[in-house]
């Protein structure tokens, strides 16, 4: 297995990649709506703003993660990784952990201090990822799911509370997500 920077040239099998994993987990509104997000996070994103990692085997693209830019009140180096897909037939061998582990080393050398996710904390949490309230930072939208929101510094061992508001990219900037 190999691991990268994602290409620009597979964002149809990326917006595949997502669509398939999460129809074939969620069902296919969820699919859809996921491999959308994918899609235009690709499409619509500053090129400084994304940074987006695959894991290949051989020509096969096994699994995508993106991490885009949170802005704060304050001045902070923050991206949110958002979303995550390891295509089925490569789940439940350590991918997706790999892959994510291998997404924060290349952050932190972009110096990145602070990387957020909203997910399940039980799976975040084995690559780092701890559970904050928004008394530590405010997520971009109202949650639904407020045990996800999770954060990661890349720069010391505890996580500074961020006073004021933040805002994401703006392909996640909709409820829908949140």
């Amino acid at each position: 297995m190999n691991f990268g920077l994602y290409e620009s040239s597979c964002a149809l099998d990326v917006k595949k990649l997502f669509t398939d994993v999460f129809t074939n987990s969620e069902g296919e509104e969820e699919g859809n709506l996921i491999g959308n997000l994918a899609f235009e996070l690709q499409e619509t994103t500053d090129p400084r703003d994304i940074f987006g990692f695959l894991a290949k085997d051989g020509e096969i693209i096994a699994g995508c993660i993106f991490f885009t830019r949170m802005t704060f009140e304050i001045s902070i180096s923050a991206f949110i990784l958002s979303p995550v897909a390891i295509s089925t037939q490569y789940q439940n061998q350590g991918l997706g952990q790999k892959l994510i582990k291998f997404g924060i080393n290349q952050m932190k050398n972009n110096d990145v201090d602070l990387i957020f996710t909203y997910g399940d904390p039980h799976y975040y949490s084995k690559v780092g990822f701890i559970h904050i309230t928004e008394e530590i930072a405010k997520a971009p939208l109202k949650m639904t799911f407020p045990e996800g929101w999770l954060a990661q510094s890349l720069t010391s061992d505890k996580i500074e509370p961020i006073k004021g508001n933040s805002t994401c990219v703006k392909a996640l900037m909709k409820q829908k997500y949140w």
